[in-house]
């Protein structure tokens, strides 16, 4: 019997429970803290540990494929502010494609496309993800 990883155990389950207790109770982290009488710091480090277990418990529960980590793999629609539209000048340079591809991101879009409104787009991409 491991009596370290069943201590483990209790604690995170015993700080699940008190982190919900405060998400319910719609106080703050701060006032909460105060009220239960533990210092802010205690309940940041178990939270942050809860999350870190949530998230290797999701990666093993998830299906092996190509892709890894947790970026989902279907499409979502990024709207951008003041997006310009610019029309190709021939033929021929609507056939030339641009395709950046990012940590299972695909992007996919002919030369003529603004390299400023590109450069928008990848910076909301970072935001967003």
């Amino acid at each position: 019997m491991n009596t370290r990883y069943i201590a483990e155990e209790y604690r995170l389950s015993h700080w699940a429970k008190i982190i919900q207790d405060k998400n319910e109770s719609g106080l703050s982290v701060r006032a909460y803290c105060m009220e239960k009488g533990f210092h802010e710091n205690t309940y940041y480090y178990w939270q942050r540990k809860l999350r870190v277990v949530a998230c290797e418990q999701l990666t093993n529960i998830q299906p092996k494929t190509e892709q890894t980590g947790l970026i989902p793999t279907s499409f979502a629609e990024v709207k951008l502010r003041n997006e310009q539209k610019s029309s190709p000048n021939t033929e021929a340079e609507s056939r030339i494609n641009l395709n950046i591809e990012i940590s299972g991101i695909t992007i996919k879009t002919n030369h003529t496309y603004p390299v400023e409104q590109l450069v928008h787009l990848l910076r909301e991409l970072v935001h967003q993800c």
